[in-house]
């Protein structure tokens, strides 16, 4: 599997987890899949919340991205997800896990 065919799994199992999405700069040109970062000793993926608490969201998107990584090069890298804001509408709800 491709780099770009393992990010594009990855944003797959990150869309299943409410309450997070991916963190993208602000350009026109930026997609999602700026929010994943590859390398062989870790995969970074950066976030911003929209639901609280985040814990329990993160250790769903672990759960979900794992398996994505299984069998790739990346199978062994380090998973690191990285929260890097925090959207307002995640104080206009009601928290829930």
């Amino acid at each position: 599997m491709t780099a770009d065919e393992t990010v594009e799994r990855i944003l797959g199992a990150l869309a299943t987890v409410d309450g997070l999405r991916p963190a993208t700069p602000e350009a026109p040109w930026s997609t999602a899949s700026a929010a994943v970062g590859l390398s062989a000793e870790r995969v970074e993926i950066r976030l911003i919340a929209t639901r609280l608490p985040i814990p329990p969201r993160l250790d769903r998107v672990a759960e979900a991205v794992r398996p994505v990584l299984a069998g790739t090069e990346w199978a062994a890298a380090r998973l690191r997800l990285v929260v890097t804001d925090l959207d307002g509408a995640a104080f206009a709800r009601p928290a829930s896990q």
